[in-house]
């Protein structure tokens, strides 16, 4: 995730939505009095092979701390941190309400059944799983947190919510009302897609009994965005 003072924006980044991708993207446009998060540590050799910020200014003030965060640090030894996929929630809470509610906020949602495939390739794919009900049985959709990540109290916590779908027109948009100087391009090298081979469209891919099992896990999603088979 990303907050920057001099454009006044907070970037949320949900998960298999090229959110590593349109991040470093950003990263072009922060300085160190930002917040940037870290990223893997090829994506960050590749970020800092552009020029653009690294990670800085991601541990949390101790301002902000709760009192089971100061048990944590004095006890434990733990500090916190914000993180790559943070909620808007935690996010709130541990920037604080005055920048978080002013500043402009986005992310980006994925059609749910091109989102679990590419999550499920991420994790292996047909080599490491016999079926796609086995990959969805053993709990791994339970790593995305979708809709919960840009509510709270299950209120949409954003600005915008941009379709995964539509990139080209959702990186000029968020150019436009940012007022960069130049227009927001994603990286020439695409972070992590390489994991799925498979290119085939999800509908020849999902059968009808995980299609059923998507529809209910994802069902808030689906509705929100209008994603359909």
């Amino acid at each position: 995730m990303i907050v920057n003072h001099k454009y006044k924006f907070i970037f949320i980044k949900t998960q298999k939505t090229a959110g590593t991708s349109i991040e470093t993207a950003l990263s072009k446009f922060c300085s160190p009095t930002d917040v940037v998060t870290p990223i893997s540590v090829k994506d960050e050799e590749y970020r800092k092979s552009l020029g653009f910020q690294s990670p800085v200014n991601y541990s949390i003030p101790l301002k902000y701390y709760s009192t089971e965060d100061y048990l944590n640090l004095f006890l434990k030894g733990r500090k916190k941190y914000f993180y790559n996929h943070m909620s808007c929630e935690e996010i709130r809470r541990y920037l604080g309400a005055d920048i978080f509610d002013s500043y402009y906020k986005f992310c980006f949602e994925r059609n749910p059944y091109d989102k679990f495939l590419s999550l499920f390739f991420h994790h292996g794919g047909f080599q490491r799983w016999n079926s796609l009900e086995e990959f969805i049985n053993k709990g791994e959709l339970e790593i995305i947190k979708g809709f919960d990540q840009y509510t709270i109290k299950k209120v949409i916590a954003v600005d915008d919510i941009f379709k995964y779908e539509e990139m080209d027109s959702a990186l000029a948009l968020i150019s436009e009302k940012l007022e960069l100087e130049e227009r927001l391009k994603l990286p020439p090298v695409r972070l992590k897609g390489q994991f799925r081979t498979d290119k085939s469209h999800y509908t020849e891919i999902i059968t009808p009994s995980v299609r059923k099992m998507i529809d209910i896990i994802w069902a808030r999603e689906l509705e929100l965005m209008n994603y359909g088979f």
